[in-house]
């Protein structure tokens, strides 16, 4: 997917997607250096080791919470 700065407003740059719509996103996860009219490239992957930390951490808290 493909994403174009419209513009910056505050701490927020202003994307416009592939689909014509508008998202808000914080410019200091921007790359260094992007500006308006520039074209991002915006690509998912999940982190299954991150993920998978964070579903054991949440669930000893759970257990805690109920198994107390």
């Amino acid at each position: 997917m493909k994403a174009v700065i419209d513009r910056f407003e505050g701490g927020f740059a202003v994307l416009e997607l592939e689909d014509r719509t508008m998202l808000p996103f914080p410019a200091a996860a921007l790359p260094r250096g992007a500006r308006e009219g520039d074209v991002l490239k915006i690509t998912a992957e999940i982190d299954r080791e991150e993920t998978e930390s964070r579903r054991r951490s949440a669930e000893k808290r759970m257990n805690g919470l109920f198994l107390d």
